[in-house]
């Protein structure tokens, strides 16, 4: 029974911290969501959610010590946003007028190589930190292209707290550097490993605490 009790309490927890995680992430900025912001500030976007996926996912992965925490970790996200995007739809907006952002398959590659390293904690951080910053914004930039029109909807739509320094303009075309894909992987690839030590770290800490 003390074995049952003390697993349904660790989910339980990820749960309770992946819904306050989201609530987190998806106050980013000074309003909720990025679907009118995204375009312009990609690589600032790319950077929160690729560290604030990577620093929850990898505590409650190393915590349970089972590969596939991180994907149930992101799928708890992922299904709590798009609660919230149906809530919006309900009061009126578009259904575009949020773009949900795509954490599962990032949480599934730290997944992946949690399991393919026999479960090698550092292999998790380096590698696994690396990969999920890499790939989140490809995946991200994926799923605005197939929103109708993010520009179109921040317009029209304006957040009531939105600050004027972050109202949305065009984008600019610009060359590889100005990327904002690739921009954003590359500095998501470098900030992950650091912040999901930092993860790993936290859960020492929170056996220490338990003890």
């Amino acid at each position: 029974l003390m074995v049952w009790l003390r697993r349904t309490t660790h989910y339980l927890f990820i749960v309770v911290v992946a819904v306050n995680s989201t609530l987190l992430t998806i106050n980013a900025g000074d309003y909720i969501f990025y679907t009118d912001w995204a375009w312009t500030s990609f690589v600032v976007f790319s950077i929160s959610q690729s560290t604030m996926l990577v620093v929850g996912a990898i505590y409650y992965m190393l915590f349970t010590g089972v590969p596939g925490t991180a994907t149930y970790y992101a799928t708890i996200m992922t299904i709590y946003t798009w609660v919230a995007k149906g809530a919006w739809f309900a009061l009126g907006y578009p259904y575009d007028f949020i773009a949900v952002p795509v954490w599962i398959p990032s949480a599934m590659l730290l997944d992946l190589t949690y399991w393919a390293t026999r479960r090698n904690k550092h292999a998790a951080i380096i590698i696994g930190g690396t990969l999920v910053g890499l790939s989140l914004p490809i995946f991200n930039m994926i799923n605005l292209l197939l929103v109708r029109d993010p520009l179109e909807m921040a317009f029209k739509y304006p957040r009531p707290t939105l600050p004027p320094y972050m109202t949305p303009i065009e984008p600019q075309v610009g060359k590889f550097y100005n990327s904002p894909v690739a921009l954003g992987s590359g500095a998501g690839a470098v900030l992950s490993v650091p912040i999901a030590a930092l993860g790993a770290k936290l859960n020492t800490w929170t056996y220490r605490w338990m003890a």
